[in-house]
């Protein structure tokens, strides 16, 4: 198995769907039968986004093949499901969601589609959203979590074993060899910043999404705007957090690829702070981008947040 430290001094990246569900995830495959299942096929599962596409095809050990709804680089808060989408939904044997309200546009599509539906956040520890129009909600962003993360392929292992009870100990494997690598990320996070000061320990980001990350790795959370907020940074909220990252000599801020910077670029001129790499949430990268993997995503974002704070 890789190490993850191998994998940071090298940089190098590895697509880990199976070659018939990367085909699908791009569009190149859809249903046209409206059935799947059938004597020498593999079941088809259907995700709601990328990520945890790629998630499930880590723990499908080619007895199933996965696809994505939204395509990457999709944003998929707001996403709405194209007459396509309908067609290849209608012949899943097993629907993947999120769930903690990340999909409000999903039920008008489950209503169409026969098959079942498996929530991967469930038995996660949730943390509320604490300002706007969500404030009280649960951050649906609990994939961001190392820790969480391994709750996810557990919840996707029993949801395929119920779908395919024969290869029950194909997915426990692989489950588990999957969670290795996951928990990996989680230490290199914990090690390195070990030695960052206490004040400047902070995660300052765009979007609220990684409130998770944040609480496993020990870091105070701070951020321009709420989760799906209309407003992307009012100035009364700007200023509050340059004046957070002058007064903690937090030493760089971050921002997400799907949003724009220019609020975060603020906090940067009224400060000493840095802009870091950028981070990846919502959805992976085309095959030969930064993040063409859920691992990938994961371990980008660990070393940007580590190169960040402890400038190395």
């Amino acid at each position: 198995m890789p190490n993850f430290r191998d994998w940071f001094s090298s940089k190098t990246v590895s697509t880990v769907i199976p070659a018939a569900a990367l085909s699908l995830a791009l569009g190149a495959c859809s249903t046209s039968s409206g059935q799947s299942g059938q004597e020498g096929e593999r079941p088809l599962v259907l995700t709601t986004f990328t990520v945890i596409a790629d998630m499930a095809g880590n723990v499908a050990a080619d007895r199933v093949d996965v696809t994505s709804l939204t395509r990457p680089g999709a944003e998929i808060h707001g996403y709405e499901p194209t007459p396509d989408d309908l067609v290849r939904g209608q012949g899943a044997d097993l629907i993947l969601e999120n769930g903690l309200g990340l999909e409000a546009w999903f039920q008008q599509f489950t209503e169409r589609v026969d098959a079942p539906t498996a929530v991967l956040s469930r038995g996660i520890d949730t943390i509320p959203v604490t300002s706007g129009g969500y404030e009280g909600e649960p951050n649906p962003h609990a994939w961001m979590s190392p820790d969480n993360a391994l709750v996810y392929v557990d919840n996707i292992r029993d949801a395929l074993i119920e779908l395919d009870p024969q290869g029950e100990t194909e997915f426990t494997e692989a489950a588990e060899d999957y969670k290795e690598e996951i928990t990996e990320v989680g230490t290199y996070l914990e090690d390195e910043l070990a030695e960052v000061p206490e004040p400047a320990r902070a995660l300052v980001t765009c979007e609220g999404a990684f409130s998770y990350l944040a609480r496993d790795a020990g870091l105070t959370e701070q951020y321009l705007w709420p989760v799906n907020a209309e407003r992307e940074g009012t100035p009364q909220k700007i200023a509050a957090v340059a004046e957070f990252v002058r007064d903690n000599d937090v030493p760089a801020v971050f921002c997400e690829s799907t949003v724009n910077d220019s609020a975060q670029q603020s906090v940067i001129r009224e400060t000493d702070a840095v802009m870091g790499q950028t981070l990846y949430v919502d959805s992976l990268s085309e095959p030969g981008g930064p993040v063409p993997t859920y691992l990938d995503l994961l371990r980008h974002d660990a070393q940007a947040i580590v190169a960040g704070l402890t400038g190395v």
